[in-house]
């Protein structure tokens, strides 16, 4: 069993998710900081919808010594167009040479809303959260926090795991875990555990830069090793030059002379 997982296991167990052995803050306090650190996600989320940024998403199979037989490559720029409105240009796919395994929708969703996990004020009555402790994580304290869904709705995923959240920005500066969600009868889906780091971004948000998983998949044909990373770099602020105008034209005053 990879340390990793082991480690998650044994945090979680500790944690009970439902009795916290942390004493170090009062429950009152707990509740403050999930609430702040809420209230920041959404307004990181918010400003992560005016960045572009360039996601490179590479997914491997490998075998019993460590190889990579088949590969799955994407590498998309998330832009804006003429008029304002926010899309993916893919720049590269080359033919996927995967043949023990496929991405699903499920996959998709992940990739998109799970891994790059984002825990804001509206999202928060949606999850089970128990505080686990301080940590120093990077030489950044952190608190950190068990996370799971309290209840899966059909077509929805959800992530599952622990996370770290910066003790001064209140921002999550990682979070390590899997999705979850509920799965169609006799579904083979598998979903790795993956842990997504974030870096902060023009000296405010913290953004994730990359997520990695390097986990085994039990399918009912046998398992298989993946591995897979996702980057997410080139972060620029989307600044318009489209200027609207209501009513008449103003003309500003004009400049006074020094």
């Amino acid at each position: 069993m990879p340390m990793r997982t082991l480690f998650l296991i044994l945090t979680l167990a500790a944690a009970g998710f439902g009795q916290s052995g942390a004493a170090d803050l009062s429950e009152a306090r707990t509740g403050e900081i999930i609430a702040k650190f809420a209230a920041k996600e959404a307004e990181f989320a918010r400003a992560r919808e005016n960045y572009t940024y360039r996601q490179t998403v590479r997914v491997q199979e490998v075998d019993e010594g460590g190889v990579a037989r088949g590969r799955h490559e994407m590498v998309s720029d998330i832009i804006f167009s003429t008029d304002g409105k926010r899309t993916e240009r893919v720049v590269r796919a080359p033919v996927s040479t995967l043949r023990n395994i496929l991405l699903t929708p499920e996959d998709e969703q992940d990739l998109r809303n799970v891994q790059p996990f984002v825990l804001t004020t509206s999202e928060i009555p949606k999850y089970f959260i128990r505080y686990l402790g301080k940590e120093t994580l990077d030489e950044i304290p952190c608190f950190s926090f068990a996370v799971k869904p309290k209840k899966m709705e059909a077509g929805q995923r959800y992530f599952q795991g622990i996370i770290w959240v910066d003790d001064r920005d209140l921002q999550i500066v990682k979070s390590y875990g899997r999705g979850v969600g509920l799965l169609k009868k006799n579904s083979d889906n598998q979903f790795p555990k993956f842990e997504t780091y974030r870096e902060q971004i023009d000296g405010k948000y913290w953004f994730p830069t990359y997520t990695t998983a390097d986990d085994t998949l039990y399918f009912q044909a046998g398992p298989q090793r993946i591995r897979m990373m996702v980057r997410y770099e080139d972060y620029k602020q989307f600044k318009s030059d489209v200027q609207i105008k209501y009513g008449d034209t103003v003309e500003p005053p004009p400049a006074k002379k020094p």
